[in-house]
């Protein structure tokens, strides 16, 4: 499986993008425009909240889903083990630690931002027969969505008690349109093939990985794939390292219809109850 690299300045950016989306569901994008010392500076502040117990002041609501999850809240659709991971969930409109949030909503604009280009470039690159099915325009089914997230991830060092079956992230697909996920701090990514085997995702520093989710699977009838990926337990000297990552999900308004049994809304409570969320 070759996930194609897309240079953001290239004429044919936009073409090859959506190629790539359309054979394996990722995207690898080099020369885009998300500031990689603002990056690092936000994993940095970040690494600090989670190793401080004050993160538990701000613990997420049920039904807002803003704020922080701690350790081992959530499953991958229909596993058993939970995740070796804790992570909060960034809206702007959400809850933050004051001495976080300039330098977060910095990056969640420019990743918002980005996806949006991406939403665009998928539309314009899309044949009629699929577009034509849409319940509207890809880039009206986001315009002031509340619900596009950014997630950042923590998963500790391993320390060697957990269940022999529990990974840090279990095989699973995302809910939304499009992900936008910065390079991790450690490897560990992988995504699997139409044959079953599982392959390591490039995390060079400065690369964004693209992926496609299952609400853009539902509305163009699964023209593009919403692939499987995990992220795995490190071995060796690397399981003593803890992992940062920060996808951004770009998710519909609640109200967006997205096939006939489902909207973005009915859509995204079923599988937060699906993932223990709910």
């Amino acid at each position: 499986m070759q996930v194609s690299k897309i240079d953001c300045r290239s004429d044919d950016a936009a073409q090859r993008f959506t190629e790539s989306l359309r054979g394996t569901g990722f995207a690898i994008l080099q020369h885009h425009p998300i500031d990689a010392s603002l990056v690092e500076e936000v994993y940095s502040d970040w690494a600090q909240f989670f190793g401080n117990q004050r993160k538990h002041e701000f613990l997420f609501d049920p039904d807002d889903q803003d704020g922080f999850f701690p350790y081992r809240t959530e499953n991958a659709k229909g596993a058993q083990q939970k995740d070796l991971k804790e992570f909060f969930h960034y809206y702007p409109w959400g809850k933050c630690p004051d001495y976080l949030r300039v330098n977060t909503e910095r990056l969640y604009n420019q990743l918002r931002g980005l996806a949006g280009l991406l939403l665009d470039w998928v539309e314009q690159e899309c044949p009629d027969e699929i577009s034509n099915a849409f319940s509207m325009h890809l880039s009206e089914m986001v315009e002031e969505s509340p619900g596009t997230l950014m997630r950042i991830l923590n998963y500790p060092a391993l320390q060697g008690n957990e269940e022999v079956s529990a990974i840090r992230a279990a095989a699973h697909e995302d809910i939304n349109l499009l992900t936008c996920l910065v390079a991790s701090t450690e490897p560990g990514l992988q995504v699997k093939d139409v044959h079953g085997k599982w392959h390591e995702v490039d995390t060079d520093p400065g690369n964004i990985a693209v992926n496609v989710g299952d609400m853009l699977q539902m509305c163009s009838n699964s023209y593009f794939p919403s692939t499987t990926h995990r992220v795995v337990n490190p071995q060796g000297s690397r399981s003593n390292k803890a992992r940062l990552s920060i996808p951004l999900f770009l998710h519909p308004r609640p109200e967006v219809v997205l096939s006939k049994q489902h909207t973005a809304g009915s859509y995204l409570h079923e599988r937060l109850k699906a993932i223990g969320l709910k």
